[in-house]
């Protein structure tokens, strides 16, 4: 039944399961009564292990981004999850894995999100290289939530080498990817002559990042930000023609279920 091998008896029938407890088993599921048609298939135990950590990362994202790491004690995320402090335990060996493990699902989570709304048409460098720019700017709820947690991370980071590797790719990814935007601009002719691609990408993730802190603090608006991205997109690509920005769709960030 359960696809073991029983033994072959010297006489009688050959028997049909290879213990009492699969028989057991099988009893058991022929009591259970047979899904609706249409019932969607019960989750598998990995899938409900992986909600339910989700579910207790996003607790941390919301009290580093309102209140600061400093804050999300074990027993203060349980809340937040409303799951139980054995909960978390059980899923996590300790608060510095939950902390590590949350900072690498919120990476995971921004860089799905940023393929679905940055297009990736290299035969425009210049309006995709200002799509990518974009995600660094609070321009929704979503990407500023998310700009929040970062600054908490980042802070923490200072004093955590673990969290400084996640938060601090040694390869700078986005960099990068800057630069290898700037460089099939290189190539087509439509770039200013005399850059450097690789210290105009550092220039513009760095200064993009900065730009979007400024906006959540007030100091700057959007629209001022924007003018500064785009003068230095003009100084890198002069003949382009500007493509207006879209309007961002509403995103209200992670979801708690």
């Amino acid at each position: 039944m359960c696809g073991k091998p029983t033994r072959r008896p010297g006489r009688g029938r050959p028997p049909v399961y290879c213990s009492r407890s699969c028989q057991a088993r099988a009893y058991r599921r022929r009591r259970q009564p047979l899904p609706a048609p249409g019932t969607p298939p019960a989750p598998r135990p990995t899938d409900v292990r992986a909600r339910r950590r989700r579910r207790i990362a996003e607790a941390v994202w919301r009290i580093a981004a309102e209140q600061g790491l400093e804050a999300a004690s074990m027993r203060r995320i349980a809340a937040e999850a409303r799951v139980s402090l054995r909960v978390v335990q059980y899923h996590f060996d300790s608060k510095h894995a939950l902390m590590v493990d949350a900072l690498r699902l919120l990476h995971e989570e921004n860089e799905r999100l940023a393929r679905g709304r940055i297009p990736y048409d290299m035969t425009e460098p210049c309006a995709l290289l200002r799509a990518v720019l974009d995600e660094f700017l609070p321009l929704d709820e979503q990407r500023a939530f998310a700009l929040r947690v970062f600054t908490a991370y980042y802070a923490r980071s200072l004093t955590d080498p673990v969290l400084a590797e996640v938060f601090l790719a040694a390869e700078q990814p986005l960099e990068r990817l800057v630069a290898e935007i700037i460089g099939v601009g290189e190539a087509a002719g439509s770039t200013a002559s005399g850059i450097d691609r690789v210290h105009e990408a550092d220039l513009l993730v760095s200064g993009a990042i900065g730009l979007g802190l400024d906006v959540l603090h007030g100091r700057r608006s959007l629209a001022d930000v924007r003018t500064v991205l785009e003068y230095h997109l003009r100084r890198i690509f002069p003949d382009t023609t500007g493509t207006p920005h879209p309007t961002p769709r509403p995103n209200t960030g992670p979801s708690t279920d």
